[in-house]
């Protein structure tokens, strides 16, 4: 196979002092590099996975390097072949990811890094002192999640908060917690979270699943891991790999993930090959007969629409950044 394309997967909690401009110059540099893909940034720092051409991918984490304020920022790349996007978005916005999370502080606060190779060793040991928390969305945990993680019914990761008495719940505030996610953007800020809230004894996946499989080939994860570009789904375990979610039509297993054909629902789910032929895409039947059903092409992926996106400009009456 032939890669000549390098998917990008990063982020970095630093203090931007103005977001609006740091917005602005990135977002040229990425078009005049042919950079596609999504990227937040606000005042708390940048978060994003892009897709280029492999010289275009090293151009582009050159220019971080080159950059103090960037010094932490450590990237996951992953070879390709092809462009894992077909558009690019860089947006302002409050958070670099959206929790809703108030009055923490992610860079001096959060919990401690706990390496792959590390983490590899205490899922074999399976210590009975340590809680494994997966901080990801219900869509996320599905289609894959470690051996023995505890999980959360969570639509996104701004309910985040609202789990709270769960959590307190299941896992002692003296006892080892480690938090974990797909990159290790949301597992950084829920350990701050945690913290705040007197768990004393704090960790987080380094670089998150991304990274465990790239450095210790994924042992130990159940599944595929859901990532945020057009390949949806994402190998991880190379040493003994499974499927553990199953289609929402007809039981059986699969690790496909798409949207509802039916706009107006959109669900995200798990779907078969046998299953999207019983409703054309759908969900359901009731969807299939909607008027808003879209063509479905075999790939259960459509584009998003704008919703008023302006890539010069952000988006459309975008709330300020303080």
């Amino acid at each position: 196979m032939n890669l000549k394309y390098q998917i990008l997967l990063f982020y970095c909690y630093t203090k931007v002092n103005n977001p609006e401009k740091f917005r602005e110059k990135h977002h040229l540099f990425c078009i005049e590099n042919n950079i596609r893909g999504r990227i937040i940034i606000s005042s708390e720092g940048i978060n994003g996975t892009v897709s280029g051409k492999i010289e275009e991918c090293e151009k582009y984490m050159n220019n971080f390097k080159k950059n103090k304020l960037f010094k932490n920022l450590e990237f996951k790349v992953d070879n390709y072949n092809s462009n894992a996007f077909q558009k690019l978005h860089v947006r302002l916005k409050n958070e670099i990811v959206n929790s809703g999370i108030q009055d923490i502080d992610v860079l001096n606060k959060s919990g401690k890094y706990i390496e792959p190779h590390e983490f590899k060793e205490i899922l074999n040991n399976e210590p009975k002192d340590t809680f494994i928390l997966d901080v990801r969305s219900n869509y996320e945990h599905n289609i894959g999640k470690f051996k023995n993680a505890i999980i959360l019914d969570l639509d996104n990761f701004r309910l985040f908060p609202d789990k709270i008495s769960e959590i307190e719940k299941n896992i002692d505030k003296f006892k080892k917690v480690i938090t974990y996610c797909t990159g290790g953007i949301k597992c950084e800020k829920a350990s701050a979270f945690l913290i705040k809230k007197g768990y004393k004894n704090v960790y987080q996946l380094h670089g998150g699943i991304i990274k465990y499989g790239i450095e210790e080939r994924g042992e130990n994860f159940h599944g595929k891991c859901y990532v945020f570009d057009n390949r949806i789904v994402k190998e991880i375990n190379k040493i003994n790999p499974s499927v553990i979610s199953r289609c929402y039509v007809t039981g059986e297993k699969t690790d496909r993930m798409v949207n509802c054909a039916n706009a107006e629902c959109n669900r995200h789910f798990s779907l078969s090959e046998k299953g999207a032929k019983k409703f054309n895409g759908c969900c359901s039947k009731k969807c299939m007969l909607s008027p808003n059903v879209r063509k479905y092409d075999g790939t259960g992926f459509y584009q998003r629409k704008m919703n008023g996106y302006n890539p010069l400009i952000g988006a459309k009456n975008k709330s300020r950044i303080n």
